[in-house]
């Protein structure tokens, strides 16, 4: 083991985890979901695709699995929330997405975040979109 800048030992548990540099036990993992993935808002289908990403992390609370489609796959034109911006030491800085009002369904504020400024070991999630599982409905399904 080793020791950090405050004197914590520092555990490793998986060589596929990526450590927040000033804090070890905030970690995350990110893998391909391996599923086909839906994003809805009632019954508008809002994305899909079959390359997402799934990010599990651990920090202040083991936080539930976050999906990261591909910007392309993404069917709804999302706005940018004017001025919203914040920072994670493992992710980089995110940008916030209102979804607008579409035939007789309503805007929903906040519905997605991105990350296109990246720290160098989250590339793999830059340009993809996660969605507010409160807000909307996911489905995955097998491939195939």
């Amino acid at each position: 083991m080793t020791k950090n800048a405050n004197d914590r030992e520092a555990v490793t548990l998986s060589t596929a985890t990526i450590h927040n540099p000033d804090e070890p036990r905030h970690f995350m993992r990110v893998k391909p979901a391996g599923r086909q993935v839906r994003v809805l808002v009632g019954t508008r289908e809002i994305a899909r695709s079959d390359r997402a990403l799934r990010l599990l992390e651990v920090g202040k609370d083991v936080y539930d699995p976050v999906l990261y489609i591909p910007a392309d796959y993404v069917l709804a034109a999302l706005q940018p929330v004017d001025g919203k911006r914040t920072h994670c030491p493992l992710k980089g800085y995110a940008a916030y997405f209102d979804l607008p009002a579409h035939g007789d369904q309503p805007a929903v504020a906040e519905i997605a975040w991105s990350y296109r400024e990246t720290l160098p070991f989250a590339a793999e999630i830059r340009d993809r979109v996660a969605f507010y599982g409160t807000k909307v409905t996911i489905e995955e399904r097998p491939l195939g």
